[in-house]
């Protein structure tokens, strides 16, 4: 295959999870919901995620705490993860990041590529036991992946190519975005 060809097609596969289908739209609605619920409340969201989910994370971070209003917070610090991960081990560090910077009310998303990853489940669990508002998960690979079963809101792409799931979780956590803001295009 050429070049261009491996470019077309890529693309042209990459688009089809772009198109919009009904369910999509009305779970992205129901987080746009929780989020201006957990605004409203005076609460926070906390975002995990590993890798390339962890920039996604900074990035949605950022973006729904300066330009919609959202208090979120982001857990990428190497000295907090290294230091939880060294004393707690790596599958408990965003389990004792909720524990230590959560509170009843919070929102917990956490996104997995592949859906298996111990220290999100964890997390979870976690967020379940401080009594979290809502979990609203972001996976990829198998529909049946553990992290895509303990969601209130689970939104999954159908793909095991990982630059496709995480650009496709990064289109939709900031779709939510503007949807706060209400429109595509401001100042920053």
């Amino acid at each position: 295959m050429s070049d261009y060809q491996f470019i077309k097609s890529y693309l042209e596969d990459f688009s089809a999870f772009l198109r919009p289908n009904e369910e999509l739209i009305e779970k992205l609605i129901k987080v746009r919901n929780l989020l201006l619920e957990v605004r409203e409340n005076n609460k926070k969201v906390l975002i995990f995620g590993n890798g390339g989910s962890a920039a996604i994370s900074s990035h949605f971070s950022v973006d729904i705490t300066k330009n919609a209003g959202v208090r979120c917070l982001n857990f990428n610090e190497a000295d907090l993860i290294t230091c939880f991960a060294n004393d707690y081990g790596f599958e408990h560090w965003v389990e004792k990041a909720i524990d230590f910077y959560g509170d009843e009310g919070d929102l917990l998303i956490v996104i997995s590529s592949s859906g298996s990853s111990q220290n999100m489940l964890n997390g979870v669990n976690a967020a379940r036991n401080g009594n979290f508002k809502a979990v609203v998960t972001l996976s990829g690979f198998a529909d049946n992946n553990p992290l895509n079963q303990l969601g209130d809101i689970n939104l999954w792409v159908d793909s095991k190519a990982y630059n496709f799931v995480e650009n496709i979780h990064q289109i939709w956590l900031l779709i939510i975005v503007d949807l706060i803001i209400g429109k595509k295009e401001y100042s920053t």
